[in-house]
């Protein structure tokens, strides 16, 4: 890819920036500072710092060794994000996009969150840092996360339900942008998904990558060779942007994305604008972002991040769907059978990678993104199953 497009923010014909002209002038400072941080051995050294001696890393790359045995086919590995402090990925830029932003003289924190882990994470960072926290979610996710929720108020935030539109990620991210738009002179918005105008989705995949620059070293530690594949859920596509980012130049190793089939932006979406950025999107009939519904809270978004749409549209990666169903049989399996409970965003990618394992020989293997642990689903899971 043309590293001067990449730097413009644009991966392939999507990404971009459409955004109102002071909000621009804003983003293209943000940029500025990222690029100057982002190779500075200062930062590198204190990011390294926190994400060893407050987030735990790095994790450990698992072998399933029961799953492999039942699914019955290649050898499952399991990326394990779930360890994390905050229970999640999204601690990885959380913890990046802090640290620029104070560099960059910031007091005030905004974000957004669907399943609540990326609140969780900003307001846990905000913490550590003494920074103002304001996280804007859906009012219908703060219903169905109501413990992050709490978790988030206990760590010092101010949590703002979204009552407009859906009251789901969608809309939590525009009044988080309106917000941005009115307040930018003393404001930095922590973005936690691979989506939005430039440079969020590069600074996310930046901060995220440390997953597969780990999980590659580990496999090839283990193995002595790189995976047949890598399974990740998307929905904003942080965590399998981040799980691909250090194979996307291998292409021996399939990349596997997977999201909800009653949200299917990459499978059917069509190339639009959203959140001033371009990307695939679910459009109804009269070419508005379509609603969408996931069982996990962090997939319900009817676009995707555009390098995402990139790896689509140019066939490097591929995207599958999954059902609620088997999600929530993944869900148990993988309780049962490895002593995991995954979150439901990750059972997603589980769910798929079992009716991979059957069609992939002994030789070869998996690896599957944990995203997150499911301690923050447990109670929806046994409302559904009940």
């Amino acid at each position: 890819m043309d590293q001067q497009l990449q730097q413009e923010g644009y991966f392939g014909e999507f990404g971009g920036s459409f955004v109102p002209p002071e909000l621009q002038e804003v983003l293209s400072y943000l940029s500025e500072q990222f690029y100057k941080f982002r190779d500075d051995p200062e930062f590198k050294e204190e990011l390294r710092y926190y994400l060893s001696e407050y987030v735990g890393r790095e994790n450990p790359l698992t072998y399933a060794e029961r799953l492999t045995k039942a699914w019955g086919g290649p050898k499952i590995y399991l990326k394990r994000e779930d360890l994390n402090h905050t229970g999640a990925h999204k601690i990885n830029n959380a913890i990046g996009q802090i640290l620029l932003a104070k560099r960059m003289g910031a007091k005030r924190i905004i974000a957004e969150t669907g399943a609540g882990q990326h609140g969780v994470a900003t307001a846990t960072a905000c913490a550590m840092f003494n920074m103002e926290c304001i996280i804007y979610m859906g009012a219908e996710d703060t219903r169905r996360q109501a413990l992050n929720v709490f978790r988030m108020e206990l760590l010092g935030a101010t949590v703002v339900p979204v009552h407009k539109g859906q009251g789901r990620l969608k809309d939590a991210v525009d009044a988080a942008l309106d917000d941005l738009v009115r307040n930018y002179e003393n404001t930095f918005y922590l973005l936690g998904s691979a989506v939005g105008p430039h440079p969020f989705p590069t600074m996310v995949k930046h901060f995220q990558a440390i997953i597969s620059e780990e999980s590659k070293r580990q496999i090839v530690e283990k193995e002595g060779r790189l995976p047949d594949a890598v399974v990740a859920c998307t929905g904003g596509g942080s965590n399998a942007i981040g799980a691909f980012a250090h194979y996307i130049d291998e292409p021996s190793v399939r990349l596997i994305g997977v999201e909800p089939d009653q949200a299917p932006s990459l499978t059917q979406g069509v190339p639009s604008i959203i959140h001033g950025f371009k990307c695939l999107v679910l459009l109804d009939e009269e070419g508005q972002p379509k609603k969408t519904y996931s069982i996990a809270a962090g997939l319900d978004y009817p676009g995707i991040g555009p390098e995402h749409s990139h790896l689509k549209v140019s066939g490097r990666a591929e995207y599958e769907t999954v059902t609620n169903e088997e999600v929530l049989e993944a869900f148990q399996e993988l309780s049962r059978t490895e002593g995991i409970i995954p979150a439901l965003e990750s059972a997603h990618a589980v769910a798929y990678a079992k009716q991979l394992a059957p069609t992939m020989s002994e030789d070869q293997i998996i690896i599957i993104n944990l995203s997150g642990r499911g301690d923050k689903d447990v109670e929806q899971v046994y409302q559904m199953l009940k």
